[in-house]
């Protein structure tokens, strides 16, 4: 993702009763909201979930670039379980929840420090949160983008994007957002791009949501293509000052 596009999503997300901080490894680079700075043991949790993933490349190094969902391994790691878990719901490969699982085994991580957490990787977010919050949807040039927000109501979420139009993802769509709430980052990451992945003109939206909201574990879907836009499920939506 382009620098200038990833310091727009973070104004996204930012809540004033946070303090938040930055952690990078490598690909890697985290935004982070807490009760407090913690950046050692965000650091430290990064290390251990990047490890994860590089165990399972080097174990399996189809995993890295398959597009399609892979056998779970005997011996898996535990995120590297989750992401392929997500990919066989999603029918998409297991890489296309990496952001996600990250973000949400960081995150995890962090909960015995902090009962508030938001940790965003790429866009992709993981909350956990007493309070509702809003985040802000960031669609490329699309006339939407900015305008709206979803509301997130208290518990543990995945709010996860996907585009067409925007960023280095690998998307066969042309969105200019695919957005997915769930209570699994991981879940929510694979399930936007495959959302994605079918949105070619404005008559695919309702389709790809609905399609979406067939898979178990996912709560709510939105899409957007230009000035049109479909939503079902727990996606509650309230108008956005312009960024």
């Amino acid at each position: 993702m382009a620098q200038d596009i990833t310091r727009t999503y973070r104004r996204l997300h930012q809540g004033e009763d946070l303090v938040y901080f930055r952690v990078h490894r490598e690909q890697s680079d985290l935004h982070i909201g807490a009760l407090r700075s913690l950046p050692t043991q965000a650091l430290t949790a990064l290390d251990a979930a990047r490890g994860q993933v590089e165990g399972a490349i080097a174990a399996q190094p189809v995993f890295a670039t398959a597009l399609v969902p892979l056998p779970i391994r005997p011996g898996a790691f535990p995120l590297e379980r989750e992401m392929a878990e997500a990919a066989i719901q999603a029918g998409v490969g297991p890489m296309a929840a990496v952001a996600g699982g990250i973000a949400q085994a960081v995150g995890r991580a962090l909960l015995p420090f902090s009962p508030e957490v938001i940790v965003e990787n790429g866009g992709d977010l993981y909350i956990h949160t007493q309070c509702q919050r809003r985040i802000a949807i960031y669609a490329g040039d699309s006339p939407l983008s900015y305008r709206l927000a979803l509301c997130v109501e208290p518990g543990e979420w995945g709010v996860c994007t996907s585009a067409g139009v925007v960023g280095p993802s690998l998307s066969w769509g042309r969105a200019h957002a695919a957005l997915i709430l769930s209570h699994s980052a991981a879940l929510a990451d694979a399930a936007a791009t495959a959302m994605g992945n079918r949105i070619r003109r404005p008559e695919d939206l309702a389709e790809a949501v609905n399609w979406a909201m067939t898979l178990p574990d996912v709560s709510g879907a939105l899409a957007i293509l230009g000035e049109n836009i479909a939503a079902a499920g727990a996606i509650r939506l309230a108008p956005q000052a312009s960024a």
